[in-house]
């Protein structure tokens, strides 16, 4: 498993490093291939935040978790983790295509900026992220958006000729397919 860390607001210890890569490390039994892990340190209005983003292939997994201890913090975050790889890979072995895990060709590259605040009424973009559309079908998107924790996911429909669609989760409960209809 490849680590990186990051801290905002604060400086962590080595010791808190290893603690986090010793803990995330108990994950790689899971996957069948290195993955890439991300941890984040930062303090929120005095309380610790830990939130640990797994890349394997084209599917993300990801927990963030604030608590009084940086340490409780990453503990709550890699057993979130873990019950949403228990839970999914056996979603993903019943009913996705065969090889739905296997390493994707595109994978997304986040870039983030913030944009300047122009004119009152205007509408502000705090963030902006960049990435290649994966090409995956509709139950691969739902669950993607679903570990994700994302109320929308956009990528290249696989069971419609590779056309951009968005699943989203509707407030009436359910899923909704936004299908791109072309010029």
């Amino acid at each position: 498993m490849k680590f990186t860390f990051t801290e905002k607001k604060m400086d962590s210890s080595d010791l808190l490093r290893a603690y986090a890569e010793k803990k995330v490390s108990k994950l790689d039994r899971y996957f069948k291939r290195e993955v890439e892990a991300q941890v984040t340190f930062s303090i929120e209005r005095g309380r610790y935040r830990a939130e640990i983003t797994i890349r394997d292939g084209g599917f993300f997994y990801r927990a963030s978790e604030l608590t009084q201890d940086m340490y409780a913090s990453v503990d709550s975050a890699v057993a979130a983790i873990e019950r949403q790889l228990r839970r999914n890979k056996t979603r993903l072995e019943k009913r996705l295509r065969e090889g739905a895990l296997d390493q994707r060709d595109a994978v997304p590259e986040f870039a983030a900026s913030a944009a300047e605040e122009e004119e009152d009424g205007t509408y502000e973009v705090v963030r902006t992220k960049h990435f290649a559309y994966q090409t995956m079908s509709v139950d691969e998107a739902i669950l993607q958006m679903n570990l994700l924790d994302h109320t929308f996911f956009v990528f290249r429909n696989a069971d419609d000729d590779g056309l951009v669609s968005v699943v989203y989760r509707r407030e009436q409960g359910g899923y909704g397919l936004i299908i791109d209809a072309g010029k």
